[in-house]
């Protein structure tokens, strides 16, 4: 992991999200990631616009951003991004990643290297 810093605690709506490789956070905005090109995708709430967001330091993906909801109920996910839990957290359990993303990923904004 390079530590890049990528999103402030105070971004952060939700920790009830789910991926295919387990849990994810849902934040308003995030930093220092580069967005990849977009495509549809179909997940458990339905058919999504999605673009794949990568670590600006390093390139690993480390979640997605939702460019558009075809449902209406998703609508309010559209512009937000996902943080997968398994790409920034390298062997910590779950419970203390839910309480050090803070400590490990929010602690300032760093260079916005987001694209629109």
């Amino acid at each position: 992991m390079c530590k890049t810093h990528l999103a402030r605690l105070d971004e952060l709506i939700s920790k009830s999200f789910h991926c295919r490789h387990g849990k994810a956070y849902l934040f308003n905005e995030v930093v220092n990631v580069i967005c990849g090109p977009q495509e549809n995708r179909k997940m458990t709430t339905g058919m999504h616009a999605v673009a794949d967001i990568y670590c600006a330091r390093c390139l690993r993906v480390v979640g997605w951003k939702y460019m558009e909801a075809f449902e209406q109920s998703q609508k309010y996910k559209e512009g937000k991004f996902i943080l997968e839990r398994t790409k920034l957290f390298d062997d910590v359990p779950e419970e203390a990643a839910d309480t050090s993303i803070l400590a490990l990923r929010g602690s300032g904004l760093a260079r916005d290297s987001r694209q629109p």
